[in-house]
């Protein structure tokens, strides 16, 4: 099989010849051919050029385009802040919608129109034309949370649960709608699967998820399957609260924050869901050796059983050591479900 065929076959649920390897790598990814990380987010051939030898060096089974989550805040107008080499980062202090009354004018930008988000739709396709069919090619938006806190702030987005909910509804509407414009045109340009990042998610308690943030989550998912693709669902942080919930979304792949038990997460979300991760990416990943990373990726796959992929908690911090990340190539090589 290749990583296009174990990746897909993993998520269906059917038969594969080993494991496949997913982790995240980005900054880590720009490092390894020697390009700031400022132009790796920029510029969709840099970034290709970084993913695709990443994955031929380290054993991957995908490519990925996600680099940053300020692409969509910003065709939406968002102050970002831009470092040479360091990710795009949102300005929280002058957030777009601090004042509310501008969401009612607010429209969301085409996803082609030559912003940011176009220059991930360009990445996608060029993957397409590279490693279409060799290689899952996975795209990448941010979830209603994430982006909702990239737009409002996510202090006043945490007071608005309780102070505006109707505002926070309205909210979560345009982004859910900003969310699949922009998955739609990344499908288009033949991705295999669209990775959901919605970090904000796990700073809130069961009752705001479920009763926010869930619904909307749902709905992204569903739409995101309606364009006929699958999804990878990554949640920074601890969501062991909320661990029932994400595993009724539907997601083809979930991945799992280091300080989440993968145990629990199986009892919780049922045999059938494939899980990813979730190794330490600093302690064990980034610190150990390749004997404690590949101790610490064995006891992750005795927990979940066969619906695994291996991977990290997160990203792949940019100065792990290679020998490192080949450890968990060679786990997933040596290891079927």
């Amino acid at each position: 099989m290749n990583g296009y065929e174990r990746v897909l076959a993993m998520m269906e649920g059917r038969p594969v010849d080993h494991l496949p390897n997913m982790p995240i790598t980005m900054m880590f990814a720009a490092d390894h051919i020697g390009q700031p990380y400022g132009r790796y987010a920029s510029d969709y051939r840099v970034l290709v050029e970084a993913q695709l030898r990443t994955a031929e060096d380290f054993g991957f089974d995908y490519v990925s385009s996600i680099s940053d989550p300020a692409r969509e805040a910003a065709d939406c107008g968002a102050a970002v802040q831009y470092f040479d080499n360091q990710p795009p980062a949102v300005d929280e202090n002058n957030s777009l919608l601090a004042d509310k009354t501008v969401l009612a004018r607010l429209k969301p930008p085409d996803p082609l129109a030559g912003g940011r988000m176009l220059d991930r739709v360009r990445a996608n396709a060029l993957f397409r034309d590279k490693v279409g069919k060799q290689l899952a090619i996975e795209g990448w938006i941010e979830g209603p949370c994430a982006e909702a806190a990239d737009l409002r702030g996510i202090n006043r987005l945490m007071l608005d649960f309780y102070d505006d909910p109707i505002f926070v509804r309205d909210l979560f509407e345009f982004v859910l709608d900003l969310g699949l414009k922009f998955a739609k045109a990344q499908v288009e340009a033949g991705v295999d699967l669209i990775g959901v990042g919605d970090a904000a998610a796990s700073l809130v308690g069961p009752q705001i998820y479920e009763e926010f943030v869930w619904p909307y989550e749902k709905r992204l998912v569903d739409g995101l399957h309606a364009l006929g693709t699958r999804v990878r669902l990554h949640i920074c942080g601890n969501t062991s609260r909320i661990l029932k919930g994400m595993g009724e979304l539907g997601c083809e792949i979930v991945d799992l924050d280091f300080m989440v038990s993968m145990a629990k997460a199986r009892e919780t979300m049922g045999p059938n869901q494939t899980l990813l991760g979730n190794i330490d990416p600093v302690k064990v990943l980034r610190n150990a050796d390749p004997a404690t990373v590949t101790t610490a990726i064995a006891q992750c796959h005795r927990e979940v059983g066969p619906r695994y992929i291996v991977g990290a908690g997160c990203e792949v911090p940019r100065d792990t050591p290679p020998q490192n990340l080949l450890a968990l190539r060679d786990y997933a090589r040596a290891h079927g479900p």
